[in-house]
């Protein structure tokens, strides 16, 4: 088993900070073994506070980055995409073979759309109130009127009612 060492719980608390590893690759890369790592967890408070909070950090940073990510393709944004041509120098480097030379480059800025569905995301989720993916479908009687009536039918009532749907038969 390896030895407990404040220089190895930052090692790990650093890694879990940087990425997503499982509990194998933190161990592999630290020189530990996993029942050494679960043997810390449970002996050592420190490190299982620290791994904690390395985990939450890592979990806040992604959810910083998906923000930053979804505004970016709420709003639209702009590259610019360098195309180079290369000519031969007509001299020879070291080893022999000719030396290339720009002949031209040109650099062009392209806009990239807003996202529709990074739009519609965000409106569903941030004003469900206002902006719903809902589809209502509203049934009504003839001429507009109740299908169910809002008080039971009386008995004289149900019998006119069969006697109308037979003569329509």
């Amino acid at each position: 088993m390896a030895k407990y060492s404040k220089k190895l719980v930052d090692q790990i608390c650093s890694l879990i900070k940087k990425d997503c590893y499982t509990i194998a690759e933190l161990c592999s890369l630290s020189g530990i073994t996993r029942e050494t790592y679960y043997a810390w967890l449970k002996a050592h408070p420190d490190f299982s506070d620290a791994v904690t909070r390395a985990r939450e950090d890592y979990d806040h940073l992604v959810v910083k980055e998906a923000k930053n990510s979804l505004m970016k393709k709420i709003r639209g944004y702009t590259i610019q995409e360098t195309r180079t041509v290369m000519v031969d120098a007509g001299k020879p480097g070291p080893d022999g073979k000719p030396l290339p030379k720009v002949k031209e480059r040109t650099v062009i800025e392209k806009h990239i759309q807003p996202d529709i569905q990074a739009i519609i995301f965000t409106l569903t989720n941030k004003a469900p109130e206002e902006y719903k993916i809902r589809q209502t479908t509203e049934v009504t009687g003839k001429d507009g009127k109740d299908l169910i009536p809002d008080r039971p039918m009386t008995l004289k009532e149900a019998k006119e009612f069969v006697e109308k749907l037979n003569r329509e038969m």
